[in-house]
């Protein structure tokens, strides 16, 4: 699924450039807080959660988060230790193996998540329509509609960019002041 690695890619720029566009108070606002507790919800809405998200195939953004982390602390390690190398990579296979399947707990948070955002009605309406035809091709036709809108964005923040620029070149222009 290397599109969607690109998709979420794509995604974090235009959160980016979205983020850039919106006051910093107005991002405060509508942030939730680190540290705030989700609230507990029926086992019935964390079912429907897990159940959409299972539909969405949310579990493929995950699926290598522990091999992907016990990766990159190896590889942290590597910098101050290179001394260690073999050990450090006999050590990452031990340790990939000792918390192999600890990345379904965030599709558990993900479904706490949903049931914090979602009632419970809500929920189940969400995965009787995306049962329904229509709601089939929503999830068949959004990652590509979501990746060619990103290129669609790249394409024309390039393009925005270089009249940005003439704009920059003739205002200087115009103070004498040639860049």
């Amino acid at each position: 699924m290397k599109s969607l690695s690109r998709i979420l890619s794509a995604a974090g720029l235009a959160m980016g450039l979205a983020l850039t566009a919106v006051p910093a108070e107005a991002q405060q606002k509508n942030a939730p807080a680190a540290a705030t507790p989700l609230k507990p919800a029926s086992p019935a809405a964390i079912a429907a959660a897990k159940e959409i998200l299972t539909m969405k195939n949310a579990s493929a953004m995950y699926a290598n988060a522990v091999p992907n982390l016990v990766q990159q602390t190896k590889n942290v390690l590597l910098q101050s230790n290179l001394n260690y190398q073999k050990d450090l990579n006999d050590v990452a296979e031990i340790v990939a193996k000792n918390l192999a399947g600890r990345e379904k707990e965030i599709g558990d948070g993900m479904a706490q998540v949903y049931a914090n955002e979602f009632t419970e009605q809500e929920l189940k309406d969400l995965v009787t329509f995306y049962k329904s035809t229509l709601g089939q091709k929503l999830l068949a036709s959004e990652p590509r509609a979501i990746q060619f809108s990103m290129s669609y964005m790249n394409q024309w923040a390039q393009n925005f960019a270089e009249t940005i620029n003439g704009q920059f070149r003739a205002e200087m222009k115009k103070r004498g002041k040639e860049i």
